[in-house]
């Protein structure tokens, strides 16, 4: 084989090599934007919605707990004093 040839083979093979990365190539943009852009939406959309309701129901536990501590102060005062009773003694261990 001369030095002509195996240049020749060499471009061939390097050219083939740089078609299919291209090709490879094509095929992850598309399977991006076909597949892992939507569903990567559809999880945002998830995130979003969990996320408010979260929200909603802290907004209304806290509605929640307000009204009760109005109801009645004394027992959330003797409950409040009692958990930091308990959480002392757990951190002094």
């Amino acid at each position: 084989m001369s030095f002509k040839q195996m240049s020749e083979t060499a471009e061939a093979t390097a050219h083939d090599a740089a078609a299919e990365i291209a090709r490879l190539r094509s095929q992850v943009e598309t399977l991006m934007n076909e597949r892992v852009t939507p569903m990567l939406g559809s999880v945002a959309n998830s995130a979003e919605h969990a996320a408010k309701a979260a929200t909603e129901e802290v907004r209304h536990q806290a509605a929640r707990l307000s009204d009760a501590v109005h109801d009645k102060p004394l027992a959330a005062i003797g409950i409040a004093a009692l958990a930091g009773f308990v959480l002392a003694s757990i951190l002094r261990r």
